[in-house]
């Protein structure tokens, strides 16, 4: 079993920046497809953005495209997602996930693994 914790979210104004992080521990997610996802209240959740295994592959979903990045560094078995540019839109909780299998996968159901999420709050 993996447990992931994110960290880097808070408050911040509009146009600013944020990284998330999320270490995992108890096995290494090195060969896992790893993914963000967000969710704010009232909303389904929706994935941001996804990296395979190598970190060669990418994925963003359409509200990331251009300004969010994201990274793994498989040595600190942790990923990344630097959010730059950021709107009041992208507010909600982020949450880190492990999928199954290392490749890079879109589909929320392949995820397995899951972290508490943190709260990221974008002010106008």
């Amino acid at each position: 079993q993996v447990q992931l914790v994110e960290s880097g979210g808070g408050l911040v104004q509009a146009g600013g920046s944020l990284r998330l992080s999320c270490a995992a521990s108890g096995r290494t997610v090195s060969s896992n497809a790893m993914g963000w996802f967000r969710q704010a209240p009232g909303k389904e959740r929706e994935l941001v953005a996804a990296i395979n295994w190598s970190g060669v592959r990418t994925y963003y979903g359409d509200s990331a495209k251009g300004r969010f990045t994201i990274s793994r560094d498989n040595a600190k078995n942790t990923v990344y997602l630097q959010m730059n540019s950021l709107k009041p839109e992208d507010t909600a909780v982020y949450y880190c996930a492990a999928a199954g299998f290392s490749a890079l996968t879109v589909s929320l159901v392949h995820y397995e693994d899951w972290g508490q999420g943190t709260q990221v709050t974008v002010s106008s």
